[in-house]
């Protein structure tokens, strides 16, 4: 009776001796409801707008860039999950990255998450992730920390042969955000949103030149006097001054 005992507490302690095994963290889901998105941008300025929670779900082609954008507050941490679905054909190995950059295009860290996955030609898919730093409500001017604004995703292989260029692909995409929303000792004066407004486009035809004189006389011959011609009248001035003088000097008396 003495030994199971023994037993039973050593297996008792040896328990309470491991650490605790951490729950893995679940996987950002879709808020509910919400509407998926079935496009992407091009560039920055095509950046196709989307909200923590969305769903995106758009079909490409391997060598594209793909944009998004969505807002940040202060206090929150965003997560980028990707899952891009490669055709069978492929002929090697490819290599994908997904980038984040903030409202003045500078490219933000990740603190997690398979941010340039490689997979092999019998792979048919690749998993790609970001965990961005929490958003600051203000920061120093030379730091690069994440602030309130508009963010920017980027989608795209960076290492793939020449022939499989063009291939089909699916791009399922999910940034999920969380926090309390807690700020610093601070506040930004405006948030860090890019400046779209190129301008305006005149639509009305130009102004009509003024009319030239009428009376025909001398004085239309004769060129507006402005700043140009007279230092040029000057300088003409000086420079003949200047060789009469020089020509007085150099000359040699003539004899008797």
């Amino acid at each position: 009776m003495r030994t199971p005992m023994m037993l039973a507490g050593a297996a008792l302690a040896a328990g309470l001796a491991l650490p605790a095994v951490p729950a893995a963290a679940a996987a950002p889901t879709p808020s509910p409801g919400a509407t998926p998105v079935t496009r992407a941008g091009t560039s920055f300025l095509t950046a196709t707008g989307i909200a923590a929670g969305q769903p995106v779900r758009v079909g490409a082609s391997t060598g594209d860039h793909l944009y998004w954008s969505f807002p940040a507050s202060a206090g929150q941490r965003h997560e980028i999950t990707a899952t891009v679905s490669l055709p069978k054909a492929r002929t090697g190995a490819s290599t994908w990255t997904v980038e984040v950059f903030d409202g003045l295009r500078r490219r933000q860290s990740c603190t997690a998450g398979a941010q340039t996955p490689t997979v092999d030609a019998a792979t048919g898919s690749v998993s790609l992730g970001c965990t961005l730093r929490e958003v600051r409500s203000w920061a120093e001017p030379w730091s690069a920390d994440p602030l309130p604004g508009t963010y920017y995703l980027r989608l795209s292989v960076t290492e793939l042969p020449e022939a499989d260029l063009g291939l089909p692909v699916d791009v399922d995409l999910l940034v999920s955000a969380d926090g309390d929303g807690s700020r610093d000792d601070g506040e930004l004066k405006a948030p860090l949103v890019p400046n779209t407004k190129a301008g305006t486009v005149l639509t009305g035809e130009p102004a009509a030149a003024p009319a030239e004189q009428a009376d025909g006389g001398f004085g239309d011959l004769l060129p507006d006097l402005g700043s140009r011609w007279i230092w040029s009248t000057v300088g003409g001035v000086l420079a003949a001054v200047a060789g009469v003088v020089g020509f007085a000097l150099t000359r040699r008396p003539r004899r008797p």
